[in-house]
């Protein structure tokens, strides 16, 4: 059985410092990376995905979690609320109760990144909402509903 064809790849140079080049080979051995290039290609992949998230309107899929307090009244409608608002960007959601008053809750999101990080804010900032993050990647999920013609 032959191994599928690589994709080609465009080789650079990259100038380090000794102390930064060590920090890097630490982290290639400690994450299990197979190489420099893929650590590297993983590092430039994120920042590039973190770039998008701030400058354009990209369409990207992600995840926005939350941590908050259930015995604050009324949160779990408000933020239910804002979901189905905003419910062509919010795919799917699932809670997990941590404790006897906090619950972490994940929502995959995808639509244009300043978008999801307006929905990301609404959410976080609802009284009760001990912290939330809305993490993105340079990619995007097929849509799920396919508009029909009238």
């Amino acid at each position: 059985m032959s191994a599928p064809p690589k994709s080609p790849v465009s080789r650079i140079s990259v100038s380090l410092p000794p102390s930064l080049l060590d920090e890097l080979d630490s982290m290639v051995e400690s994450q299990g990376y197979g190489s420099r290039s893929q650590a590297i290609g993983g590092i430039v992949n994120y920042q590039l995905g973190e770039h998008k998230k701030k400058v354009g309107n990209e369409v990207m899929a992600g995840t926005i979690t939350l941590l908050y307090d259930l015995s604050s009244r009324g949160l779990q409608k408000r933020l239910a609320d804002i979901q189905f608002k905003h419910i062509k960007e919010v795919i799917s959601s699932l809670h997990v109760h941590l404790n006897r008053n906090q619950m972490m809750e994940v929502l995959l999101v995808q639509g244009p990144a300043r978008h999801l990080q307006t929905i990301a804010n609404e959410l976080t900032t609802q009284k009760g909402v001990l912290t939330g993050h809305l993490h993105l990647l340079a990619a995007s999920i097929p849509q799920v509903h396919v508009p029909q013609e009238a």
